[in-house]
């Protein structure tokens, strides 16, 4: 049980982190939310790889 909230908090904060950093270059922040609940710490490696200003307007 202890393992299964390890991985929920873990991944909980990758969503805030992809989150921040999205929100921070510009970028789609609730598309990087989801795709920091959908692929977990792996995500955060892309989000920093977003070029400031890369949202679609």
């Amino acid at each position: 049980m202890t393992m299964l909230y390890l991985l929920l908090a873990l991944n909980l904060a990758s969503i805030v982190i992809c989150h921040h950093i999205a929100k921070s270059r510009g970028a789609n922040s609730l598309l990087w939310a989801l795709l920091g609940a959908l692929f977990g710490p792996l995500a955060i490696p892309f989000a920093l790889m977003i070029k400031p200003g890369s949202a679609e307007e």
